[in-house]
C-alpha cells in the first residue's frame, strides 16, 4: 500500500515579528499527518522566489497571505491528493510545473515551501524515522556549528549600525553542548558589558542586543570584551559578520552612516580587509552588493584564503547563481534559506552543487520566524557544518537549538562537531 496523500490543508498563522505567515498540514490515508510553516525575511535579495502576499492595506496592513494560503487549498491539494508522500522530489516536480514561474510567483514559495516541508516531514513519520536521518540517512552525524547573532544592527534594529548581525562562532569545543554552554556565558557576559557602559539591552528582531553604538567596529570590540570577560579565547569562539551591504549600496556606491563615509566598490573591499586583519573575524557573510560582482570579484581574490566569504543575496539558494558564483570563483561559501528557491529538493540541490565545488554551506533560518525546527533537521541531514538560527533569546531561535540538542542526545557518540 502506498502512503497516498489524501488531503493538505493550510491556514494562516503569525510569524516572530507579529506578521502574517502561513502553516500547511498534510493527511495521508494511513492516518499520519505532520505540518510545516514557514519564515520570512526583512532584508530580501532581489533574486529569491517571491513569497505571496494580498497587499490588501486595511488587512494585516497588506501582509496577509490568504491568497497563499487558497492556493494551497484548493490548487495543490488538487494536484497531490493521491500522491506518494514519500516521493518527495515528485511532489515538488509537480508543484514547480503547476506554478509555471522561474520565481513562483504565480501560486508563491511560501504557499509551495510550506507544502514541500510538510510532505517531508510526513514522510518521515511515515517511515518512522526522525526528520534529519530521512533527508540525509546514515550519514547525518554532523552537528552544526552555530552563528550565534548576539548584536543586531541594519533592518534588523533600531539603531545607526550599518552592518545587520554581530555573530560569535563556538568553534573550538568538542561537541555541540559544549559549543553552546560557551555561547551562553558570553551572551550574558555581552549584557552585562553593556549595562556596565551603559547601553540599552533591549534585542532585535532576531534575539541579539540592539544598543545605539557608534560605528561597525565598536560592535566587533565589545563583542571581544565579552569573550574574553566570559574566560574564553579567540582560538575558541571567532566572530562572523553580516554586512547585509545591498542595504546601503545605491548607484555603485556603499554609504556607511554610522561612520559618514561613501566608499567606492574598490573601498568597500579594502575596509572589509581591513577589520578582518584587525579582529578575528572567522566570516563575513555579503561583504559586498547582490549585483556588485566586481567588488565580489576582488573581495574574493584578496580573501578567499583567510575566511569564509559568504554569498546570501548574490546566490539566494539558486543553483543556477550558485553554479555562475562558482564558475567566476565568486565568494567560497553559500548561505542556505529554503525559502529563497521554495522547495526542499531544490534546497538540497543547492547544498550538493556548493559542495561538490567545496564552498561550505550554512544553513539559515529568517528574521521573521516560526517556532518550526525544520532547518535544524535540515542540517544536520544535509551535514553543512554549520546553521544560523539567531540568539539565545525568543523562543523562534531558542526551539531550533534545542532541536539540535536533541539531535545530539539521539546521534549520542556518533556525534560530530569539527570545524
Amino acid at each position: 500500500m502506498k502512503n497516498i496523500i489524501k488531503q493538505i490543508s493550510a491556514r494562516q498563522i503569525l510569524d516572530s515579528r507579529g506578521n502574517p505567515t502561513i502553516e500547511t498540514t498534510i493527511y495521508t490515508e494511513k492516518n499520519i499527518k505532520a505540518k510545516a510553516s514557514v519564515p520570512s525575511g526583512a532584508s530580501v535579495g532581489k533574486y529569491e522566489a517571491k513569497e505571496l502576499r494580498d497587499n490588501n492595506k486595511n488587512y494585516y496592513r497588506g501582509k496577509s497571505v490568504l491568497k497563499a494560503v487558497q492556493n494551497v487549498n484548493d490548487c495543490i491539494n488538487k494536484l497531490l491528493v493521491g500522491a506518494d508522500v514519500i516521493d518527495i522530489y515528485n511532489i515538488d516536480k509537480i508543484m514547480i510545473e503547476a506554478d509555471g514561474t522561474y520565481d513562483k510567483s504565480n501560486l508563491g514559495a511560501n504557499a509551495i515551501l510550506s507544502v514541500s516541508l510538510a510532505a517531508a516531514r510526513c514522510a518521515s513519520k511515515t517511515l518512522n524515522v526522525p526528520l534529519f536521518r530521512y533527508i540525509g540517512g546514515i550519514n547525518a552525524v554532523h552537528m552544526p556549528i552555530p552563528f550565534i547573532n548576539i548584536l543586531n544592527g541594519g533592518v534588523h534594529a533600531n539603531n545607526d549600525i550599518d552592518f545587520q548581525e554581530f555573530m560569535i562562532v563556538p568553534y573550538g569545543f568538542e561537541s555541540y553542548t559544549e559549543a553552546m554552554i560557551a555561547a551562553n556565558n558570553v551572551f550574558f557576559s555581552l549584557k552585562d558589558v553593556l549595562e556596565e557602559i551603559g547601553y540599552s539591552i533591549s534585542v532585535g528582531d532576531e534575539g541579539g542586543f540592539a544598543p545605539e553604538l557608534e560605528t561597525n567596529e565598536e560592535a566587533i570590540r565589545i563583542l571581544m570584551t565579552a569573550i574574553e570577560k566570559a574566560g574564553y579565547n579567540f582560538e575558541q569562539i571567532k566572530i562572523a559578520i553580516d554586512a547585509a551591504s545591498s542595504e546601503f549600496y545605491d548607484e555603485g556606491m556603499y554609504e556607511l552612516t554610522s561612520e559618514s563615509r561613501y566608499m567606492t566598490s574598490e573601498e568597500m573591499s579594502d575596509y572589509i580587509k581591513d577589520i578582518t586583519c584587525k579582529y578575528p573575524i572567522i566570516s563575513i557573510e555579503d561583504g559586498m552588493a547582490q549585483d556588485d560582482f566586481s567588488g565580489w570579484k576582488n573581495l574574493t581574490d584578496n580573501l578567499s584564503k583567510e575566511i569564509m566569504l559568504v554569498g546570501d543575496d548574490l546566490m539566494a539558494t539558486n543553483p543556477l547563481r550558485i553554479r555562475e558564483c562558482i564558475k567566476e570563483k565568486t565568494a567560497n561559501s553559500v548561505l542556505i534559506k529554503p525559502n529563497q528557491i521554495g522547495t526542499l529538493t531544490e534546497t538540497i540541490k543547492a547544498v550538493q552543487i556548493a559542495k561538490e565545488a567545496r564552498y561550505k554551506t550554512i544553513i539559515s533560518h529568517r528574521s521573521g520566524e516560526t517556532e518550526d525546527t525544520f532547518i535544524s533537521d535540515l542540517a544536520v541531514g544535509l551535514n553543512t557544518g554549520f546553521i544560523k538560527t539567531g540568539s539565545l533569546c525568543r523562543s523562534e531561535r531558542t526551539v531550533k537549538y534545542n532541536r539540535l540538542f536533541e539531535i545530539e542526545s539521539m546521534l549520542k557518540d556518533n556525534a560530530i562537531y569539527s570545524f
